[in-house]
């Protein structure tokens, strides 16, 4: 394949709207687009290796003269940042480039808007030597709104972002110098998002050390620490098997006032279900109910897998069922892993009715969770009491997947509860389960044993109109068990 064959069509030239287009401005000497880039090796490499550097640098001056009009404000240069360069596959790596070539005009200032604009690409895409260099001439070289009094209110917002950034890498050193340049960037003291988001970082790389010498220049800076911040530390220590010191730290939380919210007592009674000490745990959710304090998914799922997982299922079910009576139980918490453990411990009644009483208190089950139950009853022959929660479920609009429903009928079949079988039939029709051919053929075969002629020769006349019998021997086969039906 030739070069040629690899090089994308040159450019077609812009017309021109503007007659002062990139020119010097007779004021003051403006250099022409981009002179630094015809030195391009220097430069990231391109995606397209085929290309020379030379073609790219007139195509990208090219695409400068159209697209910018100087003098240069930063709103055209964002918009030109955001709607045009971004999306262009050869020229999108420059951006940080352009933005450096646009603070060498004379009659250009960077603000807030681009400052941001720059410091949010550089840190999804991970170019964080360059947003090293960026957050430098940021400190050097302030947003216009700081010229008065005040500094500008953008600012503090725009470290937090690159501090994160940072700390998700990993490059805490690099972290600690953001956090530095931005207390001196902004006036008085950071605010509480950005130490509990400095803090969290610190925490989630593993250095609790770092993170709580942090919270340490916080507390000197008079700054209020909220729950947030004791949430990140409890964790903090939690993960670093420091759970005494958590809870002191939950005491300190309640006596500076600041009230627990649930993640505070989930982190808890995580960290009790991990050191084994299960009535600890269990003794902190009731402090959350008399507190007043929501139980969440989370706090159920901790309380209720960490029994399940140690054998305690039948203690798993009556901390559950004792908190539904209490009325402490979210809406729409999922307690599928519950009956899933009961059925498979064979006490699928004990399911039942643990389902039933918390569907009566409004915890309605989960469509898995019934299916679940369902399955389990009928491994325990209790085929009546899954033919009552299959109602219930069409009752609620509950519809169950076509292999469960088809596996409940063939066993009411076998019974001869054909009739029963029949009547679900048309109830979970009228709630939007359509019928399968499975469906028909074990009706049919039901009506065949229980010697229903008539109620067969509808079922196979339905058969006929929904295209469910194949052949005439399918067709014979069903209507010979029917006439022997007769002759008896």
């Amino acid at each position: 394949m030739t070069l040629k064959k690899l090089m994308p069509p040159r450019p077609r030239p812009c017309p021109v709207k503007n007659p002062r287009l990139l020119q010097p401005s007779p004021a003051a000497e403006i250099p022409p687009p981009l002179p630094h880039l015809t030195n391009l090796p220097s430069l990231p490499p391109l995606p397209t290796l085929t290309l020379s550097t030379s073609r790219h640098s007139s195509q990208l001056t090219a695409f400068l003269s159209a697209h910018l009009c100087l003098p240069l404000t930063p709103a055209a240069l964002l918009r030109f940042l955001k709607s045009k360069l971004h999306y262009h596959p050869h020229f999108t790596l420059y951006d940080f480039h352009i933005f450096n070539w646009a603070s060498k005009l004379d009659s250009f200032r960077h603000d807030h808007s681009t400052f941001e604009w720059m410091v949010r690409t550089l840190s999804v895409s991970n170019r964080l030597d360059d947003l090293s260099f960026l957050l430098q001439f940021m400190s050097s070289n302030p947003c216009p709104c700081s010229d008065g009094i005040f500094s500008c209110p953008r600012v503090e917002p725009i470290f937090r972002f690159a501090i994160d950034s940072y700390c998700r890498a990993g490059r805490l050193k690099d972290a600690e110098d953001a956090f530095s340049a931005m207390r001196k960037s902004i006036d008085g003291r950071p605010s509480i998002g950005s130490y509990n988001s400095f803090i969290h970082g610190l925490i989630k790389s593993g250095e609790l050390g770092k993170a709580l010498s942090i919270y340490d220049r916080m507390v000197r800076d008079r700054v209020k620490p909220d729950v947030v911040t004791f949430n990140i530390l409890i964790s903090g220590y939690c993960q670093s098997s420091k759970f005494d010191t958590a809870l002191e730290m939950f005491r300190e939380m309640k006596d500076k006032g600041c009230v627990p919210n649930v993640i505070s007592f989930n982190t808890l009674i995580r960290g009790f279900f991990r050191m084994r000490k299960f009535k600890e745990g269990i003794a902190m959710a009731y402090e959350m109910v008399e507190l007043g304090c929501q139980f969440s998914s989370v706090t159920c799922e901790i309380l209720v897998d960490g029994l399940c997982r140690e054998g305690e299922v039948d203690h798993a079910t009556e901390v559950l069922l004792d908190f539904a009576r209490k009325g402490a139980l979210p809406t729409g918490y999922d307690y599928f892993h519950l009956v899933e453990k009961l059925c498979s411990s064979g006490s699928a009644p004990r399911a039942l009715e643990t389902v039933n009483e918390l569907w009566e208190r409004g915890n309605c089950p989960s469509l898995i969770a019934c299916t679940t139950l369902i399955e389990g009853l009928r491994k325990a022959r209790k085929r009546k009491e899954a033919l009552g929660l299959m109602e219930k479920m069409l009752e609620e609009a509950i519809v169950p997947d076509t292999v469960t429903f088809n596996c409940l009928l063939e066993d009411l079949c076998e019974v001869g509860k054909t009739v029963q079988a029949e009547k679900l039939r048309l109830l979970a029709q009228s709630k939007g389960l359509e019928a399968d051919e499975v469906t028909y053929r074990i009706l049919v075969y039901g009506c065949i044993r229980d010697k229903r002629r008539k109620e067969g020769q509808i079922l196979v006349d339905e058969m006929l109109d929904k295209g469910f019998i194949p052949d005439l021997m399918t067709y014979n086969r069903f209507m010979e068990g029917l006439s022997k039906i007769s002759s008896l």
